[in-house]
C-alpha cells in the first residue's frame, strides 16, 4: 500500500534484531471479529481516520469476515472487556493497537496466520516491535520502508492541468496492471505480474469496476495512474500514483494528481497516501499537488 511517482531509486534499511526471550500474552483476550462486532469495530477505527482508513474501507466493502479481505480481523480487549485493538492479520497485516499488550497478542496470533504475511503496517515504529515479538528476534523481515504521510484538504494551491484524468475501464486493464506491477516492484522487489498473474489481474479489474482507479493516456499511452486503496465518509488513501518514464519531471503527476484531488475532495474531508522517504523528487510533486508532510510509518516486507 505505498504510493511513489518512479521518480528515484531508493534504498531500504534493514533492523538488526537480537533473540530474546519474553513471556506468553494471553491471548484469551484476542478472538476474530464478526459482523455482529462492526459497529464497535467501526467506532474504534473511527478515532484516527487517516490512520485507519484501509481498515475501515476493508470493513464497510467486504464485511468483517470475508475472503477479499486476504486475512482475518482480530480484537484484543482489555480485563474490563473494551477493545485495545484492532488488526488485520494476513496478507497485509494492518496494526490498531494501543498497548503494548495489545501489539504483542497480535504478534503472537499472527505465528498461527492461515494466510502467509506479505507486509506488516502500522503507525510510527509499531510495525517493528510487533516483528519482534512475532519472530522472537530470531530472524528480520526481507525488507523495511521508512514512509511519509502525505495529506491534502481544503483549501490548497491547485496547478491548472489541461489533461483530463477520469476513471478507468475494464478495457484498460492490461496497462494499468503493467503500471502497478512497476510500481510495486519498485516498493518490495516483488513483480505481482509474475508472482501471481490471473490473481493481480483480477484484483486491479476489480479496483477498476469499483471506480477506483484513475487514468490519462494520450493515444494508447497509459501516462498517469492512481488509485483509491480505501475510502470512508471522511478519508481517501491513494496507491500507485505513476507517470509514464518519457513524462516524469515535465510537472504532469504534480498537475494531475492535483485535479484528481480536488474532485475527490468534493466527497471527502482529507485524501492521504504514502511514500517512501527516499523518493524526495515524489515528494517535491506532491508538495506542488498541495499535499504536506503530516506523520512516518514503517512498514515491513516478510
Amino acid at each position: 500500500m505505498r504510493t511513489q511517482l518512479l521518480i528515484e531509486n531508493h534504498n531500504y534499511t534493514d533492523i538488526f534484531v537480537t533473540p530474546y526471550v519474553e513471556t506468553t500474552p494471553d491471548l484469551s483476550k484476542v478472538r476474530e471479529l464478526t459482523e455482529a462486532d462492526r459497529e464497535e469495530a467501526m467506532t474504534f477505527l473511527a478515532v484516527r481516520p487517516v490512520h485507519t482508513v484501509v481498515m475501515m474501507s476493508f470493513i464497510n466493502d467486504n464485511g468483517l469476515q470475508s475472503e477479499l479481505n486476504r486475512g482475518k480481523f482480530f480484537g484484543y480487549r482489555n480485563a474490563q472487556g473494551q477493545l485495545e485493538g484492532i488488526a488485520l492479520i494476513g496478507h497485509s497485516t494492518l496494526i490498531e493497537a494501543r498497548s503494548n499488550d495489545a501489539l504483542k497478542a497480535f504478534a503472537y496470533t499472527a505465528r498461527t496466520s492461515e494466510t502467509p504475511l506479505h507486509l506488516i503496517m502500522s503507525h510510527g515504529t509499531a510495525a517493528e516491535s510487533f516483528w519482534q515479538h512475532y519472530s522472537d528476534g530470531l530472524s528480520k523481515p526481507r525488507l523495511t520502508c521508512v514512509e511519509r504521510l502525505f495529506e491534502v484538504n481544503f483549501p490548497f494551491m491547485v496547478p491548472k492541468c489541461d489533461r483530463e484524468v477520469r476513471p478507468a475501464t475494464v478495457e484498460e486493464l492490461l496497462p494499468i496492471a503493467e503500471a502497478q506491477a512497476e510500481v510495486a516492484f519498485m516498493e518490495c522487489g516483488v513483480d505481482p505480474m509474475q508472482k501471481d498473474r490471473e490473481g493481480f489481474l483480477k484484483r486491479v479489474a476489480r479496483r477498476i469496476e469499483q471506480g477506483r482507479v484513475f487514468v490519462v493516456f494520450e493515444g494508447d499511452k497509459l501516462v498517469f495512474k492512481a488509485d483509491i486503496i480505501a475510502e470512508t465518509a471522511d478519508v481517501i488513501y491513494l496507491e500507485g500514483v505513476y507517470v509514464a518514464s518519457e513524462y516524469r519531471g515535465l510537472g504532469l503527476g504534480s498537475s494531475c494528481l492535483a485535479a484528481l484531488s480536488l474532485e475527490l475532495l468534493n466527497r471527502v474531508e482529507n485524501i492521504c497516501l504514502l511514500s517512501n522517504v527516499d523518493f524526495t523528487g515524489a515528494h517535491k510533486s506532491f508538495a506542488k499537488a498541495g499535499y504536506k508532510a503530516t506523520d512516518e510509518c514503517t512498514t515491513l516486507f516478510v
